[in-house]
């Protein structure tokens, strides 16, 4: 009996060392699906309580994450749908690396993101429609990969939007003008051989082989 009521006090009294952390188990789960030659994610340590004493990680008062930054650190590997689990997070920095794989739908779950800058890297497949979900994106910034698809009209009802570069990929269709788009330089879109001209009184023409 004295054993079992020492155990009980034992887990009342280190909480915050038995729960995991949700976001800490996110981006640990990044960790494990990137190769790092530089250890640029060595102190990623998955025991600590919170992410918050790891290199390349920021966090608010609360100890939630509000940055990655892991701009050009020779990365390769996935993103992962874990991600999406970091609803705090305002800047998600993963440019110029070897990043293949697609872009996880879950990235459209993190509501208070400014800022999305994937490129430089080696992504493919389709702009999930689910980023038109992010009403507090001001940055989209997609360019130098090897997507495939259309621009998802979504993002034009983004009013926060004021940059997108989706240049250097392989998408197709046609460029929106309409919302968010209206003031986007036709330069963002070039080196897209497949996609077509802006499209005509914003209506968009859809391609079957698209």
């Amino acid at each position: 009996m004295a054993k079992t009521l020492a155990l009980a006090a034992l887990f009342l009294l280190l909480p915050e060392f038995t729960l995991s952390n949700s976001e800490g188990d996110a981006l640990y789960t990044l960790r494990k699906s990137f190769s790092d030659p530089e250890n640029v994610l060595q102190s990623w340590d998955p025991t600590l309580v919170t992410p918050c004493t790891w290199f390349h990680i920021t966090c608010n008062q609360n100890s939630q994450v509000t940055r990655v930054d892991l701009g050009n650190t020779n990365l390769s590997g996935n993103l992962v749908p874990d991600l999406g689990k970091l609803e705090h997070l305002q800047y998600l920095e993963l440019y110029r690396n070897n990043i293949q794989g697609t872009i996880p739908s879950e990235l459209g779950n993190l509501k208070s993101l400014i800022s999305l800058d994937l490129y430089n890297n080696n992504i493919s497949g389709k702009i999930p429609p689910t980023l038109g979900k992010l009403k507090s994106l001001v940055f989209l910034r997609l360019n130098n990969n090897k997507l495939s698809g259309q621009i998802p009209r979504v993002l034009a009802d983004i009013s926060s939007l004021k940059v997108v570069d989706v240049s250097s990929n392989n998408l197709c269709g046609t460029i929106p003008t309409t919302g968010a788009f209206e003031h986007i330089p036709l330069s963002n879109f070039d080196h897209n051989p497949r996609l077509e001209g802006p499209e005509l009184q914003g209506l968009a023409t859809y391609d079957t082989n698209c």
